[in-house]
């Protein structure tokens, strides 16, 4: 019985073995990234005219392509509603999702799928329309609400009201795109919803500058990109991938700077670039793996200010996402 035991340990070793090594492998020899993004969601994943996808998410793919396979633009974009996503994943059709996906207990031990990181900490807001004058979530008393018919978002609206001892006028919807719908359409005066949501439906509405998104947050959103459990290695590669970004921005290191660093007596700095220290080995990969992902796609800096931030449409402050020594909670381990 004893050897039975043995036997059946071995094999399971052996086929998790097997698991870990194959996203990396079947990769390589596609020569492509699958990467399951939304459907389109200005700021984190969106096509424009020519099918060219740009976003928050979006780059991170490009990051892990850069790292693996030493081209941003080797990236097959999967569009996937929230309905398809996981299973799209489970049964191996994408490599990596990163669709603005929440970070849950059920969604990281349940579903066999295991979250990387955080690349944005979202939380449920509030929109409203300018001519309703409210300047903060303190001022909702009494609103007309447009909510999703989702019972974590009621919960968190209701238990939020009720601890601020507030009252609201909930105007429920079945999905959130009909509930932002009825937004526009004037049938309440707020939107609740995800606030990197309510930012990218805002530049959608007919004259955007006739609505705001509140500084609130109701609730914690951690979003970041996920993979299939029992590949350590290709989670590895995508988690250091992404934190290789956050890295880099705190060591000043950028995509226009970054040849000139290559020659820094930082050692932090030369261990980032593979000039020094572990180098690829133990992500199984080129030394300048990280070098590749700053060069071409640049630091978590740049990736947030061109897709989200200061330099794009939606201009999102940084607050949480913020670099941890500089007022937000975005922390990476050192590379050593």
């Amino acid at each position: 019985m004893r050897n039975v035991s043995v036997i059946i340990v071995v094999v399971l070793l052996m086929l998790v073995s097997s698991a870990r090594a194959s996203t990396l492998e079947d990769v390589q020899k596609k020569g492509v990234v699958r990467c399951g993004v939304s459907t389109g969601l200005p700021g984190f994943s969106s096509p424009d005219a020519k099918g060219n996808w740009t976003g928050l998410d979006v780059d991170i793919c490009r990051a892990v392509a850069a790292a693996v396979l030493g081209d941003k633009n080797k990236v097959k974009f999967v569009p996937l509603t929230a309905k398809e996503r996981f299973t799209a994943l489970q049964t191996g059709q994408i490599d990596i999702l990163a669709r603005n996906t929440a970070w849950t207990l059920t969604s990281d031990t349940s579903l066999a799928l295991k979250f990387v990181g955080v690349n944005f900490y979202d939380g449920q807001g509030f929109m409203v329309t300018k001519k309703f004058g409210a300047k903060s979530a303190g001022g909702l008393n009494g609103a007309a609400i447009c909510i999703q018919a989702d019972v974590a978002t009621k919960q968190n609206l209701a238990a939020w009201f009720k601890a601020k001892k507030m009252t609201y006028k909930p105007v429920v919807f079945d999905t959130f795109g009909q509930a932002a719908k009825g937004f526009a359409a004037g049938r309440c005066d707020v939107l609740t919803g995800g606030r990197s949501r309510l930012y990218s439906l805002r530049l959608t509405l007919a004259n955007p500058d006739d609505a705001v998104v509140l500084p609130e947050m109701i609730s914690k959103e951690p979003l970041g990109p996920v993979v299939r459990q029992g590949d350590d290695g290709w989670f590895n590669i995508v988690r250091w991938s992404l934190f290789a970004t956050i890295d880099a921005e705190e060591l000043g290191v950028t995509s226009k700077n970054v040849d000139e660093m290559k020659k820094s007596a930082d050692p932090a700095v030369r261990r980032l670039l593979g000039e020094e220290g572990i180098k690829g080995k133990g992500l199984g990969l080129a030394d300048t793996w990280a070098y590749r992902i700053i060069k071409q796609v640049g630091n978590y800096g740049e990736i947030y200010a061109r897709n989200v931030g200061r330099d794009s449409p939606l201009k999102i402050a940084r607050g949480l996402n913020a670099l941890w020594d500089r007022g937000g909670i975005q922390y990476a381990p050192p590379m050593r």
